[in-house]
């Protein structure tokens, strides 16, 4: 078997438990590691986080004022603002990818500690808030989630969830093209009076609850369904040999094997369980949103402001995203929310009885979780061995 390459000064164990947190799987290491290198494994989120306040400032040097206000036609200032807004998210996380990819840990100290020096900066020439101290709170209140999540391994859930949603990008056509139907359906509402009307009418908080209600139904359905199918490889005696060379370029490729699967905590479980609904729900949620995205593409090149008042009985012409107020009409906005989880509800329902969908997407997945948890059988065998050493000292 060949041997992996470790980068110098990284022991097996360590390049063990980093895999591990790449997969989303920190339920797996042994208590007290996920407390080591906080700041060094926290690097990636606050650089993300040190770009979205690079952002306000940029905002605030250029409205003079902590939140977006456009309203009415934009001026040649509000369209590069609009630019700005646009690229937002996908630049913080551009960062946070860039910073992840650093392999040193030196590094990624330097600029845990730089982020953190330009939020506090930030809070002063920016922020939600015109004022300092509450935009100090509000830092410091960001910071100590950011890290409670590495400390705690939810951080590692949340930046596999960010990679796995890049990866499933490349597969959105596919899955768009199993959205059709529904697409034809809200194509429907999309043109009917009484839907935009009831759009332009209701409160963002209410249709925040009826959006809720018909999600949450959604990932229960889908989370018992896929907790049914994964039992019978959680089981101990499910255990077979890996595929030939799975693990051959990883740090497992040292560590000893044991034949029998020691069973699965209930919180590994729990985090097996979650990791392979969030990867089913990460593949769902593009496409409700892609889907969205290009009905409100279709809005704003068809709803002229006379079209606008005929469905909507004089609706606004501009709404509310995150605060801010942008030229996108309320009633689009809202209307593409409902058609996002609309979207959801018929993709996560037609996944649980569709066998070419479990063929092209699930299957994989349960095969690549017979590697990770072959993976976790090696490190349990290499941590039991070592402390087994330790206690003979």
């Amino acid at each position: 078997m060949s041997q992996p390459h470790l980068p110098p000064g990284r022991s097996p164990q360590r390049a063990a438990e980093e895999w591990f947190l790449r997969r989303g799987l920190p339920s797996v290491l042994r208590p007290g590691r996920l407390l080591r290198r906080l700041l060094v494994r926290s690097a990636p989120a606050l650089g993300a986080f040190a770009a979205m306040m690079a952002f306000s400032m940029l905002t605030v040097a250029l409205t003079g004022r902590h939140t977006i206000d456009i309203d009415g036609t934009p001026s040649r200032t509000e369209w590069f603002l609009l630019a700005v807004v646009a690229l937002f998210l996908p630049t913080a996380a551009l960062v946070g990818w860039l910073v992840s990819r650093l392999a040193s840990p030196r590094a990624r100290l330097a600029v845990a500690w730089a982020s953190v020096a330009l939020a506090v900066l930030g809070a002063v020439l920016g922020g939600p808030s015109p004022r300092t101290g509450f935009n100090l709170l509000v830092d410091v209140a960001v910071i100590a989630a950011i890290i409670s999540c590495t400390a705690t391994g939810l951080g590692s859930i949340l930046g596999w969830a960010v990679r796995l949603t890049v990866e499933n990008l490349t597969s959105v056509g596919r899955m768009l093209i199993r959205a059709l139907p529904v697409m034809l359906l809200t194509m429907l509402v999309f043109f009917n009076t009484a839907a935009w009307s009831m759009a332009a009418t209701l409160s963002r908080g209410r249709l925040w609850v009826a959006l809720g209600i018909l999600v949450v139904i959604a990932v229960a359905f889908l989370t018992s369904s896929t907790a049914n199918r994964l039992q019978p490889t959680l089981a101990p005696e499910a255990k077979r040999a890996e595929p030939a060379g799975a693990l051959d370029d990883t740090a497992f490729a040292r560590l000893p094997d044991r034949p029998n699967r020691v069973p699965l905590s209930r919180r590994e479980r729990v985090n097996v369980v979650f990791v392979v609904t969030m990867s089913e729900l990460v593949q769902i949620l593009t496409v409700a949103v892609v889907t969205g995205l290009i009905f409100l593409v279709f809005g704003l090149v068809l709803v002229s402001p006379e079209l606008l008042s005929v469905l909507t009985h004089g609706g606004s012409a501009s709404g509310q995203v995150l605060g801010m107020t942008l030229p996108i009409p309320e009633a689009l906005i809202q209307i593409v929310m409902f058609m996002i989880a609309l979207t959801f509800m018929y993709l996560a329902a037609n996944t649980v009885s569709n066998d070419e969908y479990r063929a092209q997407f699930l299957d994989p997945q349960l095969d690549e979780l017979q590697v990770t948890l072959a993976a976790r059988d090696r490190y349990r065998a290499y941590t039991a061995s070592d402390r087994a050493e330790a206690v003979a000292k």
